[in-house]
């Protein structure tokens, strides 16, 4: 083996590894790690595959072995990702002009703000150019607090939770919100709003806003916490049949295992497959991104938009959405996408666990 053929095997090796460690259902905070980075380790894969060829003469089998593992790995990224391009069916389909009516619209701006960001005319300015019904900030403090206390007069609605600890979150409203509740479902530290609003037809939504902590080495050191709180409120929910809304970071990407069981089992849409990634994370780094920001939506409910917006000096980009309610909708899951026993088991155990 000579050096050039070495070196493509070490680099080779990285992204197998990643792929083979996001097949592991292990919640440490390393293996959940490699559930992020899809869109990256796809490109490795490809640059790997094109120098296995250009530097391997196949005369080996070893050479095939790694071959194969290459195509395995790059397929089984291509089929977690596949969901979330253009070629993919929409899951939530586009609403018709003729189906557009104002009373039963319903639009969010979601921003994870960032603590020391200071630069709150940056989040203001993309307030008034979409002027969402709804806005959601988080790891919002009191100096955000204070800041953003001039969208009140058009926002009479509010829950106020202003943290240091980088989970605080504001909710704004312009739509009535009812029984609005701030609760610390699996740490104290880490709150969430559960809340119903009323559209300006009377329609009440559902309507949860989520901020778990993530898997990391300098915060919980396995996924079990982050899983817990999403799955609580999936189990609590009932997206085929109720008119829901859930939104915010919720510290986990939108092709992840742990994702992709939350909307199995609360029976909520994801409104970015079939239409792109829509990556919020991370703003500064092109290279580094991935969809971290969420917003989710019972079938009931067709797309006007749904938009990643500039800037506003934090490592999030805020998106912002818009949806018609439209009760004949109904927009069915595919059999693949509904839960079978042993997720639901998975899921009840994964509560369990932090109890």
């Amino acid at each position: 083996m000579n050096i050039f053929q070495i070196v493509t095997l070490v680099i080779a090796s990285i992204p197998i590894i990643a792929t083979l460690a996001s097949l592991l259902k292990w919640d440490e905070w390393w293996i959940r790690a490699s559930d992020f980075p899809r869109i990256q380790i796809s490109a490795w894969l490809i640059v790997a595959l094109i120098l296995t060829g250009w530097f391997y003469d196949f005369s080996e089998i070893g050479h095939y072995i790694l071959l194969a593992l290459l195509l395995y790995s790059l397929g089984y990224q291509a089929y977690r990702i596949y969901p979330y391009t253009f070629l993919a069916a929409k899951q939530v389909l586009s609403v018709e002009e003729s189906e557009l009516e104002d009373d039963n619209s319903l639009s969010v701006l979601v921003s994870n703000v960032l603590t020391p960001n200071r630069q709150s005319h940056r989040l203001l300015e993309v307030v008034r150019q979409k002027n969402p019904d709804m806005l959601l900030t988080l790891e919002s403090d009191k100096w955000w607090e204070d800041q953003l206390s001039e969208l009140e007069p058009d926002y009479p609605y509010t829950v106020k939770v202003p943290l240091d600890n980088l989970y605080g979150m504001h909710l704004y409203s312009r739509l009535e919100l009812i029984d609005a509740e701030v609760s610390y479902l699996v740490e104290s530290g880490v709150p969430s709003i559960e809340a119903r609003v009323k559209l300006k037809s009377g329609k009440e939504v559902r309507l949860f806003c989520l901020h778990p902590a993530p898997p990391s080495p300098t915060q919980n050191e396995t996924s079990a916490e982050r899983d817990a709180e999403l799955l609580m409120v999936a189990r609590s929910l009932d997206g085929k049949n109720k008119t829901v809304l859930v939104m915010g970071d919720l510290n986990d990407v939108a092709w992840s295992r742990s994702t992709s069981l939350f909307l199995k089992i609360s029976g909520l849409l994801d409104p970015r497959k079939g239409r792109g990634f829509f990556n919020t994370f991370h703003a500064e780094h092109l290279l580094l991104r991935w969809p971290l920001d969420h917003i989710f939506i019972s079938n009931d409910f067709k797309l006007i938009a749904m938009e990643r917006q500039k800037n506003i000096g934090s490592d999030h980009f805020p998106i912002y959405s818009k949806f018609q309610y439209l009760p004949e909708a109904q927009q069915k899951k595919d059999a693949s996408e509904e839960p079978d026993a042993d997720e639901k088991q998975e899921a009840k155990e994964k509560v369990e666990k932090v109890k």
